[in-house]
């Protein structure tokens, strides 16, 4: 019998680190879960100019994505900052490859999970979701959301949705994760990790 733990992919793109500590806490919530182990990882910005390019290994945190990942994770959790309420162009142009994985069915059946951080209160938290959802959606996956069972669901001011985990920080991005915004992003880890399990062992 294979003891291995199940690895749950969550992928990320963090311009300032808010979205990354995001990340961090969903794989606290999936770390926590006998059986599943979180494997962060995140993709490199894009830029205008052609000849820029980003460094083959990040300077700091999670090792860029590759597309074994998507093959290998048994779910999914997706995270981005705001850009215009809509999901920044770097994970935009990851999914945007992801065309082979669409026609093989590689995530079709996985759970998967979205998270984001804006500048503002209302920048637009959950349009961004939303519109993480969309491609996951195509590609076949069973998306999970946040349930008002969660009690700081109904009390937070920082963030938070049943669409998924969602951080305030601020313009100059000088606002902590609250208390909250915390227990709803290891909740919603937890989550991903526990359905991922029970698909499994169906």
């Amino acid at each position: 019998m294979n003891s291995s733990p199940l690895p749950i992919l969550v992928l990320y793109y963090s311009r300032h680190g808010s979205t990354r500590k995001l990340a961090e806490l969903i794989g606290q919530g999936i770390d926590s879960v006998a059986g599943c182990e979180a494997r962060l990882r995140t993709v490199p910005a894009i830029s205008t100019v052609t000849e820029a390019t980003e460094p083959e290994v990040p300077l700091e945190g999670a090792p860029y994505v590759e597309l074994s990942d998507l093959q290998e994770c048994v779910a999914l959790a997706l995270g981005s900052p705001t850009r215009f309420g809509n999901m920044a162009a770097a994970m935009k142009y990851f999914l945007d490859g992801t065309s082979s994985q669409w026609l093989s069915g590689t995530l079709v059946g996985k759970p998967a999970c979205v998270f984001t951080s804006t500048g503002s209160l209302h920048g637009g938290q959950e349009s961004t979701l939303l519109s993480m959802m969309l491609p996951l959606l195509h590609h076949g996956m069973l998306l999970l959301g946040i349930p008002y069972t969660q009690a700081e669901l109904m009390t937070t001011n920082t963030g938070g949705t049943p669409y998924g985990a969602s951080h305030w920080s601020g313009v100059t991005g000088n606002q902590p994760i609250s208390a909250d915004t915390r227990a709803l992003a290891i909740a919603l880890g937890q989550r991903l990790a526990q359905t991922a399990l029970k698909l499994q062992n169906t």
